[in-house]
């Protein structure tokens, strides 16, 4: 079993946000897996998929970004998930928008919810697909932009994004993190 976990924020105020786009892709992931449906559970929500014969559990942790890290933990320690069968999806301003990269560890990079993961898990070998946001306009505070909404042009750009880092979790469950390494970054 391999475990995705799409960072978010719960709830309709938060729909649509920049900060939510790995619900974005868990939401694409559960579409074309044709997964049967959510249940609650690890302060969150999960549903199972296949590709191509690899099952997948995909988590949505409903504890808020900030505290990710709480729901990864009791997913992974109840399943017994190896670190490198674990993958986060997650938005990221530094990079430019559109922009997927992943990385097999390292630092947070000011992700908080990343951050609050690798250290509830007490490791940066956290595998993770980054969405680029950025970058941050003039004059943003960074924690009120990835909290705003997308523009209509944006939008545009991001959709297809978002159906783009479904296919390369897809790649990530089928081929690992260092050929997605070698074919996104």
């Amino acid at each position: 079993m391999k475990l995705v976990v799409g960072l978010g924020n719960p709830g309709k105020k938060y729909e649509g946000t920049r900060h939510n786009v790995g619900f974005s892709v868990l939401d694409e992931l559960a579409r074309r897996g044709k997964a049967s449906g959510r249940k609650s559970k690890f302060q969150g929500e999960v549903t199972e998929i296949e590709h191509n014969g690899l099952k997948a559990l995909l988590l949505w942790p409903h504890t808020y970004m900030n505290l990710s890290g709480t729901s990864v933990l009791a997913a992974r320690d109840f399943y017994k998930i190896d670190a490198n069968d674990l993958l986060v999806v997650c938005d990221d301003f530094n990079l430019p928008r559109a922009k997927l990269r992943f990385r097999a560890e390292g630092s947070s990079g000011g992700q908080k919810g990343l951050a609050d993961i690798v250290d509830r898990l007490g490791t940066e070998a956290v595998p993770r697909l980054r969405i680029g946001v950025g970058p941050v306009p003039p004059n943003w505070d960074p924690a009120d932009f990835v909290l705003s909404r997308f523009t209509k042009q944006e939008q545009e750009i991001i959709e297809p994004v978002i159906t783009q880092a479904a296919e390369a979790v897809e790649d990530w469950l089928a081929h690992g993190i260092a050929d997605c390494m070698n074919r996104y970054n």
